[in-house]
This record gives structure tokens, sequence and C-alpha cells, in this order.
């Protein structure tokens, strides 16, 4: 599965799930640009990727800002000249609340961030791709994305959306060399995970029974699909929603 030689972009690199993705496609040979708000955990990330033997660096983007996003890819090219694979993986959390309850203000952040932020990126990272003769591009969604969670219908929507438009961009370009997939993981030992979890034992053994596999997943189990889906091992996997979720939507 070597991929050196070749460039990544991974958004959200600054912890869990993109943080491993980042280390993934390292320790494969890729260079990995990692994308994020957080600079310092960004900064982090790159110096695991060099521990791991291979190059990189930091951009601070904001994926909800179309300037951002285009300045991500730029960079990327002016440093290495090309871009191959891609990881959307920069998304938010929704507190659980009654649909009622829930704000505007909410709605749009969730929604820019995790749908709107994916969009953006696929449209930059995709414009580069069509100039180097393909890619591959990994969005990550959740199994929020593949049935309903009551208590986070904005988060679900976000979700859902990221896999609706996973599908439409695979078809559209999947005739000029770029692939086009989505993970859609269970619950996975990340920041995210773990402020849920503080103070909430009896919900951290239900969330585990809920996996027939009776345990949370890691990041690193995400980033294995990632970089299989990016390697020519999947050459005719294209438009497809992977669920990485320990049994969680199979029943």
């Amino acid at each position: 599965m070597s991929l050196s030689g070749k460039v990544a972009i991974v958004t959200g690199g600054s912890s869990g799930i993109g943080r491993a993705c980042a280390i993934a496609f390292a320790r494969e040979g890729a260079s990995v640009v990692v994308a994020s708000r957080r600079e310092d955990e960004g900064q982090e990330t790159v110096r695991l990727i060099k521990e791991a033997g291979s190059d990189g660096f930091f951009v601070k983007t904001d994926v909800a800002k179309e300037a951002d996003v285009s300045t991500m890819v730029g960079k990327t090219v002016a440093y290495y000249g090309r871009l191959d694979y891609a990881v959307n993986n920069a998304g938010i959390e929704q507190v659980p609340s009654p649909l009622i309850d829930q704000t505007e203000e909410t709605f749009d952040q969730i929604i820019n961030i995790n749908l709107k932020g994916v969009w953006l990126s696929m449209k930059y990272q995709i414009r580069q791709m069509l100039t180097n003769g393909g890619g591959a591009i990994v969005n990550i969604s959740s199994a929020a994305g593949l049935v309903a969670i009551p208590g986070i219908p904005i988060y679900t929507a976000s979700k859902h959306g990221v896999v609706g438009l996973t599908k439409a961009v695979a078809v559209e370009y999947a005739k000029q060399g770029i692939r086009v997939n989505v993970v859609c993981p269970g619950s996975i030992q990340t920041d995210m995970y773990e402020r849920f979890a503080k103070g909430n034992a009896q919900g951290i053994e239900q969330i585990k029974q809920m996996h027939p596999i009776g345990r949370v997943g890691k990041a690193e189990e995400i980033a294995n699909a990632a970089i299989w889906l990016c390697c020519d091992g999947a050459s005719f996997v294209t438009g497809q929603s992977l669920g990485v979720d320990g049994g969680y939507t199979a029943h």
C-alpha cells in the first residue's frame, strides 16, 4: 500500500481521527498537509508525521470559509506541486437537546462546518486533482449519516448530507480518475467522545453495548479504512459509504 511520492491533505488533522489519518498516510510514505483551526495541536500532528518518517506542514484552516480552503489547497500545491489524496474530517458535534429548544445559530454552525466544509474542500481539491490526472477523496461522516439518532437532528442531517454529497460527486467525476468515498464511524475514542463520556459512566456503558463488537472504536481503525480507500487496492471503489462501526448500523 506504499503511497511514496504522493501528497495528502487531512482536514481536522489536529486530533482524533484526523491525526490518526495523517500519521497513517505518513507511515505509507505520503507527504501530509494538516489543516485545522487549532495551530498548536496541528503542529503536534506535523511533528508526529515527521517522526513517522515523512514530510508535512500545517495550514490554519476554517473549512467553513472559502478563502481558507482555497489557501489550504494553494499552499499544498505551491510546496509539493500536486495533490493526490484528501481526507475531509473536520467536524463538530451537537449537544443533545429537544428539537424545539435548538437554535438557528447551532444549526448554521454545524451545517457550515460539517457539510459546507466538505463541499468547499472537495471543490478545491478536485480542481487540483483534475490537473494531475486524478486522485482519491475520503469524507468522514458518521453512523449518524446512515441511521437516525434522536436528540441530535442537526448533526444527523449534516452527516446524512455528507453521504449524499459524496455519492453525487463520485458519480460526477468517476470517469475523470477521481474516486470519492465516505467512511461512517461508530463511536470512536477521541476528544469528542471524551467530552461526552466525562461524568457519564452509565451512558458510556450503554454506548459500548450498542456496538455488537462490545466496545468503541479506535481512531487508527478509521485511518486504516481511509488509507485502503485511497490506495490502488480500492481502485474499483467509488461512491460508497463504509460503516466502520463495530456493527452499530447492522441491526
